[in-house]
């Protein structure tokens, strides 16, 4: 599922409990994990989007 500034989210369901994980392409070969938590907020997808931006800055 992609979302905003392509970030995406990998959903992992394990015993009746929901995981997410943010990540994103790196030129399109690379997958970029950058965070996991059990419930999504805002403040999760900000969080995963300043990561991002610190990657793509530090690269």
């Amino acid at each position: 599922m992609e979302g905003a500034e392509g970030l995406y989210e990998i959903r992992v369901k394990e015993s009746g409990n929901i995981f997410r994980v943010f990540c994103f392409f790196d030129e399109g070969k690379l997958v970029v994990t950058i965070n996991g938590f059990q419930k999504k907020t805002q403040k999760e997808v900000e969080k995963a989007l300043r990561i991002k931006k610190e990657y793509e800055v530090e690269k």
